[in-house]
């Protein structure tokens, strides 16, 4: 199949790559040309103005938009329609919120544009071991588009899935996300009391290696907090500050909207917001507090 990529950050790139080692027909761009550039000496044709995509592509076109959520995906979105003709097929791969989603299919078909809304899982590592792909929109685009979606996945029937309709593969997605979130934080908080059982003098990359196998929590991340420990079990070279892609919150606010309780992902995002802090001032507060009512000490600023 021949389709376009647009936005060639890492995971774009990858899937580039992925689709034209499967045998699919390649085109990609990127704003940074420097990229476009890069990419095109592994045998992908680069694209170097979207305009042209109309003369380059066949009927019905697909374009894979792979660009950050909100407004440069929007952007995008809304100068494909007017570069396209009714028929093609958009798909929109990145992180969107599906309410987003929802929204732009609406525009989209309205123009008799074919949307396709595919959340995406794999980070670096989807290039070799396959994407898991969880997929909205009509159904009759989804088949026509598994040429695609087989060779992304990381078998031909494993790892993707038409899961409803537009914004259903969005929703996925950021529910994936959200529990990834409460995974990383068990995982973490675990290894922090192990480390801080001092009279052990507990090896953790060992224990990491040894739960890896046979446990019950073994998993892709306690695979990946393996490799991290194996290299430095102290950590040394990383600051304690964990952004937030902003699925984690999306997931918590519906969960809020839906009344059903999700305290393990809750507390885990509010823990990535703590490490966001330069310093805390609740801390103070509550430090503060205890001084004033049992006299307890304050730990001075030096």
């Amino acid at each position: 199949m021949e389709l376009v990529i647009i936005g060639l950050g890492r995971m774009g790139a990858n899937i580039a790559r992925r689709l034209y080692k499967g045998g699919h027909k390649v085109f990609a761009y990127n704003r940074t040309q420097e990229k476009t550039r890069e990419i095109e000496k592994e045998g992908i044709t680069g694209i170097y103005s979207i305009e042209d995509i109309p003369e380059i592509l066949a009927s019905p076109r697909v374009v894979w938009v792979m660009l950050p959520a909100g407004k440069p995906t929007e952007e995008m979105l809304g100068k494909l329609t007017s570069l396209l003709s009714p028929g093609d097929i958009i798909i929109d791969g990145a992180n969107s919120n599906y309410k987003d989603t929802v929204r732009m299919s609406k525009v989209l078909k309205e123009k008799g544009f074919q949307f396709v809304d595919v959340g995406t899982s794999g980070g670096i590592w989807g290039l070799t071991q396959g994407y898991s792909l969880m997929i909205g929109g009509d159904r009759e685009t989804v088949e026509y588009l598994r040429p695609v979606f087989e060779t992304l996945a990381p078998s031909p029937d494993t790892g993707w899935g038409y899961v409803g309709p537009n914004g259903a593969g969005h929703f996925v997605k950021m529910v994936h996300n959200g529990i990834e979130y409460g995974m990383m934080e068990a995982l973490a908080e675990g290894f922090e009391i192990l480390k801080n059982k001092k009279e052990f003098d507990l090896d953790l990359a060992q224990i990491s290696q040894i739960w890896r196998f046979g446990s019950v929590i073994r998993s892709w991340l306690l695979d990946l907090t393996a490799m991290a420990l194996e290299e430095d079990q102290e950590l040394k070279d990383i600051e304690d500050y964990v952004p937030d892609s902003g699925e984690g919150r999306w997931t918590v606010m519906e969960s809020i909207e839906l009344g059903v309780p999700a305290p393990a992902i809750a507390i885990s995002l509010m823990n990535r917001f703590y490490s966001q802090q330069e310093e805390s001032f609740s801390a103070k507060i509550l430090a503060a507090m205890r001084n004033k009512f049992g006299g307890h000490e304050v730990k001075k600023k030096m």
